[in-house]
């Protein structure tokens, strides 16, 4: 064989590792499916996946979306096992503000080169998301691209699919004057603010690695949040809900409200996580904190005052919903209200 031959390989791309891949996801995925039956066909040109039978008017929600520069916290620590939960989090908890229920994710993952465990790695932390959301990992795309991204680099993107009944969309016309908006906790930091983040360690020169609290909190995965809402839309107990991804509270709450109704949060009310006291301390302002970060407030429901109560129930202890405004009549879609206390 001519050895001066260029070949794919040669130029940085190894297909038969890529197969080996596909193999490794086809497998996982259908242990962790065990009976259940779907026509899905990962390592084909493409999956098909049942309708529901029981939603007399479907309407389909598609959502897309990555985890920005988080990967570079996973790279830092390499630790890739929590990245793919992330993921799915991250559209899964788009849906589920339509009253969607997911009922299938796909992934792209781009990658300067095909490493194994590192990918197995993340595939499972994305099977793991979909079994928190009662979704199917249906297909997805690896690319291998030498020359794009530097030695050990990554990016990872997802798509989610869900379905709801008309007549359970959640639309703006359901939220009401004196409607209580509820904070439901964050797990941390989720996936957004972390480019700010890591410019904030590398000014500092602050090595995570060596502080179990920032290794900890930074790789700590986003909460996925579609039972107990898709639970409370079965209730019929919820008239809105927010994710609060980027832009903070303020932007994306406003997202959900009606013409001629305003969303009055009481700042001091929020419970501040130890994550964003840490950050606060850095040097950070109050509207640069509240337009970065979700500060601990995760997703946002908006109900009757009659239940309240109701809701509690369907969540556990620690993420607990808790009252932090209400809806009003004003031209504003938002108003802040006091100051966070960041003690």
């Amino acid at each position: 064989m001519n050895k001066n031959l260029f070949t794919y390989k040669k130029s940085g791309v190894n297909i038969d590792k890529a197969d080996k891949f596909v193999n490794f996801i086809a497998n996982i995925t259908s242990k962790k499916r065990g009976n259940k039956k779907l026509n899905n066909n990962i390592g084909g040109f493409g999956s098909v996946s049942n309708v529901p039978q029981n939603i007399k008017n479907p309407k389909i929600v598609a959502c897309t979306d990555g985890v920005g520069t988080k990967v570079e916290i996973a790279n830092l620590l390499q630790k890739y096992d929590t990245i793919g939960i992330d993921l799915v989090a991250m559209s899964v908890n788009d849906l589920i503000v339509q009253g969607a229920k997911p009922i299938l994710f796909l992934d792209y993952i781009s990658i300067n080169k095909i490493n194994l465990p590192k990918l197995k790695a993340i595939i499972k932390g994305i099977i793991k998301g979909c079994e928190l959301s009662d979704c199917d990992l249906v297909g997805g795309e690896t690319a291998e691209m030498p020359g794009t991204y530097e030695e050990g680099k990554f990016d990872i993107a997802g798509f989610a699919v869900g379905i709801v009944d008309q007549k359970k969309r959640l639309h703006k016309k359901k939220i009401r004057n004196n409607n209580l908006i509820l904070a439901v906790p964050s797990s941390g930091i989720h996936s957004n603010g972390y480019s700010l983040v890591r410019n904030l360690l590398k000014k500092k020169k602050i090595n995570i690695k060596k502080n179990k609290f920032l290794k900890d909190e930074l790789i700590r995965p986003t909460k996925i949040y579609v039972k107990e809402v898709l639970n409370l839309i079965d209730k019929k107990l919820l008239n809105g809900c927010a994710n609060i991804t980027g832009g903070g509270l303020a932007d994306n709450i406003k997202r959900v409200i009606p013409d001629k109704l305003c969303a009055e949060i009481n700042l001091d009310n929020i419970k501040i996580l130890k994550i964003f006291k840490w950050l606060k301390r850095n040097n950070i302002s109050d509207h640069e904190m509240l337009r970065t970060f979700n500060c601990g407030v995760g997703f946002c429901l908006i109900i009757e005052p009659k239940n309240f109560k109701k809701v509690l129930n369907f969540f556990p202890k620690k993420y607990k919903p808790y009252v932090i405004g209400k809806i009003t009549k004003r031209s504003n879609k938002i108003k802040l209200n006091d100051k966070i206390d960041w003690r």
